[in-house]
């Protein structure tokens, strides 16, 4: 099961009680408080980790508390303090803090963490209080509970490259043939669920990170079927290759399908509107491709690439397209 947002409440270690207690040493007459401290709460902490791929470890689990730190005792011995707890996620999460709306941290390397609920204070013992004035306190000041915090994880998937463009305009396929990736691939839209990553070798020294988007629809930008869910993922590739099917299978015409996903990245965010595109028209081994990049190209006012993930045709100079564009990286905002 993918997931690329979830909502959880945590909440850090309780700290440790102080302790009374006096020494009862038989040759020690005038004896004296000995109470120790107690241990501090431990935090929870969230870090990015490769190899995690999306965030459906947490997504079962909605409250995580940390250890809490334990009591103090005699003989000034201080209470351990509680361990930290960790949550692992993948690179690419926003943490936000679901009450205030803002967010936290954004993790984009891996070993990126933020501390997000901070565990308690211990409590001091009565060692704590001796004075000259009171040299037998019987006092001692409890543990402090943890910070809680509710929180939003929102993963938005980090790429070089994302594949954008209508359902079933062959970017599964696209990606299953450039890249190790398997993603499910079926002859009807929307077989694509959540977004796949692939690595594109370009040569011995060059390689980047390819992303299956799945397809977008019209009103997507407001949220018409998984919209938001899935434009999330498209601002963090650097480079979009969107691809037109020349032959959709509901008639609807390509240089009108082109137009509205154009449409509703900007409407989502104007930047993504913005960021390098190449054009490519998919399934170029079905008749009428040619034609369909010719009005492309008139309408987009630029080159428009023919490919077919079926016959091979046009895969190579794809691949060396994109690897000119990541030459010269744009700033993404």
């Amino acid at each position: 099961m993918f997931v690329d947002r979830v909502r959880i409440e945590v909440q850090g270690g309780r700290g440790g009680h102080g302790c009374v207690s006096f020494r009862r040493e038989k040759y020690v007459p005038h004896g004296g408080p000995d109470g120790g401290d107690g241990g501090d709460g431990g935090s929870v902490i969230i870090v990015a980790r490769p190899g995690v791929n999306n965030l459906a470890p947490l997504a079962h689990h909605k409250f995580w508390r940390a250890p809490s730190g334990a009591n103090g005792s005699g003989a000034n011995k201080q209470g351990k303090s509680g361990d930290d707890l960790i949550l692992e996620v993948p690179p690419g999460t926003l943490v936000i803090d679901a009450a205030g709306g803002f967010v936290l941290k954004d993790l984009v390397h891996p070993g990126d963490q933020v501390v997000v609920a901070r565990g308690g204070a211990g409590g001091k013992g009565n060692a704590h209080f001796k004075s000259a004035t009171n040299r037998a306190p019987r006092q001692a000041t409890r543990g402090k509970d943890g910070e809680r915090r509710e929180l939003i994880l929102e993963l938005k998937v980090i790429a070089d490259v994302g594949l954008i463009g209508k359902p079933n305009a062959g970017k599964s396929t696209l990606l299953s043939r450039l890249t190790r990736a398997r993603p499910a691939i079926a002859d009807y839209p929307f077989t694509t669920k959540h977004p796949n990553l692939g690595i594109v070798q370009v040569d011995a020294d060059r390689q980047f990170v390819l992303a299956d988007i799945p397809g977008l629809i019209e009103g997507a930008h407001a949220g018409a079927g998984l919209g938001h869910e899935f434009l999330r993922h498209i601002e963090r590739a650097g480079i979009l290759v969107h691809l037109v099917e020349p032959l959709p299978a509901d008639g609807s015409d390509p240089v009108e399908n082109y137009r509205v996903i154009r449409d509703e990245l900007r409407q989502y965010d104007v930047q993504l509107a913005e960021r390098p595109e190449l054009v490519v028209v998919s399934k170029a081994e079905l008749p009428g491709a040619d034609a369909v990049a010719e009005a492309l190209a008139q309408a987009c006012g630029r080159p428009v690439l023919k490919i077919s993930a079926v016959t091979g045709q046009g895969l190579q100079r794809l691949v060396q397209e994109i690897a000119s564009l990541l030459a010269a990286p744009q700033p993404i905002g």
